[in-house]
């Protein structure tokens, strides 16, 4: 099984530098695969509380370099909750890639653990007859304090559902629980990388080293 690693974050942060730099990323230092995967940019500031800033992916397998690169920009640039991270804003980032796996169908929307299982569920508008769809990665729950019931609370609210949550709501979700392995790397971290490993500093077109 291919695990999430230092490589695959090194890459990330190889394309949105590229990016900037309008210019094509290094190849990658890591084998081809086929997985479901995530890319999520947070922003650390004064040693503060990592903050995210674009977290996107997919719940189904596909080639992990391809979609490492896709993901990467897409997470940093277009996750519409955010606005686009900038290039003055590298130096303050980290970079959390997650590779998804053991994906299971729960019993019910309680069969699942806090801080072990990401959670995807699937339920039907009651006020307009629509199919809503979310996911939390397995450390969100976690990371939030959340009990098991408030994790699904905050995912049916994710979903787009905006009326009442009621006991008979929870229990027509169908809920297929994830595992997954990840790797978080920070800005300097990967600029200790490339020094060591390429022999020289990234440099970003516009933003002063």
């Amino acid at each position: 099984m291919v695990s999430a690693n230092r490589e695959m974050a090194v890459y990330c942060f190889d394309t949105l530098v590229s990016h900037y730099n309008k210019e094509q990323p290094p190849p990658p230092a890591f084998d081809e695969g086929e997985h479901p995967l995530f890319v999520t940019w947070k922003k650390v500031v004064n040693g503060g509380e990592p903050r995210l800033r674009g977290c996107i992916g997919t719940l189904e397998a596909r080639c992990i370099v391809n979609g490492f690169k896709d993901y990467a920009l897409t997470s940093a640039l277009r996750d519409r909750r955010f606005p686009p991270i900038q290039a003055k804003e590298l130096p303050t980032l980290q970079c959390t890639v997650s590779i998804l796996t053991h994906y299971e169908t729960a019993a019910n929307y309680l069969d699942w653990e806090v801080g072990k299982h990401g959670i995807i569920i699937e339920f039907t508008d009651p006020n307009y007859n629509t199919r809503r769809n979310a996911t939390y990665l397995p450390e969100v729950a976690a990371h939030e304090g959340w009990t098991v019931i408030e994790a699904i609370d905050s995912l049916i609210r994710k979903a787009g559902y905006n009326g009442p949550i009621t006991e008979s709501l929870r229990k027509q979700i169908h809920l297929t629980r994830y595992q997954s392995t990840l790797f978080t790397m920070q800005y300097s971290e990967y600029v200790d990388h490339v020094k060591e490993t390429r022999g020289l500093d990234p440099t970003i077109n516009g933003v002063k080293p």
